[in-house]
């Protein structure tokens, strides 16, 4: 073999390789996708933690079937931190986010036109890929604040969420079916954890929050301070329940937060992961295929108390809203939907 034939051979073998690495390294190219939730000592944030571990499956880990991620090929996720329900659907609408958790109620009112959204234009793109788990109304005032009902509230100081929020949403459907509005409380706008800080230093006697119990920031103040969890029940309920399709009879039982010795009445909401039609179909597929894996179910059974209730049984309870022709595809071929 000439000298020369030899150099040509090399340079060839060279690109060859070339050529393959970089078209390994494109097939392995990480797209991200991130999860809104909410603030980080409510639930959603925990929750959207764990599914975007479940989901990921970055370039060059391990196969699922050899012991390594089972999420979606070359996927990075991550749960950010943000308003809640309202302010997720519009971050999708503005396509800001690539997905967040919306309670069932505003993304059926969002993508409508309806509701709290009558005044705006729909989000026509909105679609879900899963209804996660109920997100029960929490009512909770100081021991020594004298709340010991909905209507109790004239006049006392509420914190009923920050704007964005799904919760600002429901408190004020619920002093609505009591005959109050926030004219007659003491209106104030905090997070929860915020809300807490304020009951700590007698400056709060009241304050609702909606998610998945228990929550931190109300488990972490029970432990503190004497508290009450406030029931949402009689006719109050009954008149949301009958006007509301999205609310749902619902309990926390006795013992969820310290101090609580009896079951509290209240009525839940669903919590729903939500994405904009223009996600591609084999993505959102790939997600949706990942999030009710075995491996997904070990990690949501053993992440938070209320992964538990996060079930591929339950992942079409409750949508008011048209699936993403990706999550639709995986639920025709596990057989939930015909």
């Amino acid at each position: 073999m000439t000298q020369t034939k030899r150099t040509f051979l090399k340079a060839a073998g060279t690109f060859a390789a070339a050529v393959l690495i970089a078209g390994s390294a494109a097939a392995q190219a990480p797209s991200f996708f991130r999860i809104a939730t909410g603030g980080t000592s409510g639930t959603y944030f925990p929750i959207g933690g764990l599914i975007a571990n479940a989901i990921s499956a970055p370039p060059g880990s391990r196969p699922c079937e050899e012991g390594g991620a089972c999420g979606a090929p070359g996927l990075i996720a991550t749960a950010m931190s943000a308003n809640g329900s309202v302010a997720n659907v519009n971050g999708i609408a503005g396509g800001t986010i690539e997905s967040g958790f919306a309670q069932s109620d505003v993304a059926t009112w969002a993508y409508t036109g309806t509701g709290i959204w009558e005044d705006q234009e729909p989000v026509e793109s909105l679609r879900a890929i899963a209804n996660l788990y109920p997100e029960s109304i929490h009512l909770i005032a100081s021991a020594d604040s004298g709340i010991e009902s909905v209507a109790d509230l004239a006049g006392k100081q509420v914190s009923l969420d920050e704007p964005g929020s799904g919760t600002l949403v429901d408190a004020r459907i619920i002093l609505e079916s009591a005959g109050l509005s926030e004219d007659d409380v003491e209106a104030e706008y905090l997070k929860p954890d915020q809300a807490a800080d304020r009951m700590r230093d007698g400056a709060m006697d009241a304050f609702f929050f909606v998610g998945g119990f228990p929550a931190g920031a109300i488990a972490e103040l029970a432990s503190q301070e004497d508290i009450r969890v406030i029931p949402i029940d009689g006719d109050a309920a009954a008149g949301i329940l009958s006007n509301y399709e999205f609310f749902a009879e619902d309990l926390i039982p006795a013992g969820t937060y310290e101090g609580q010795e009896e079951d509290v009445t209240t009525i839940s909401v669903g919590a729903q992961w939500v994405t904009s039609a223009d996600q591609p179909e084999e993505l959102i597929y790939e997600i949706t295929k990942a999030l009710w894996n075995d491996n997904t179910r070990a990690l949501l059974d053993g992440g938070h108390a209320k992964g538990a209730s996060i079930t591929s049984d339950t992942a079409l309870d409750g949508v008011g809203i048209p699936l993403h022709p990706g999550a639709e595809r995986f639920y025709r071929e596990a057989g939930l939907i015909e």
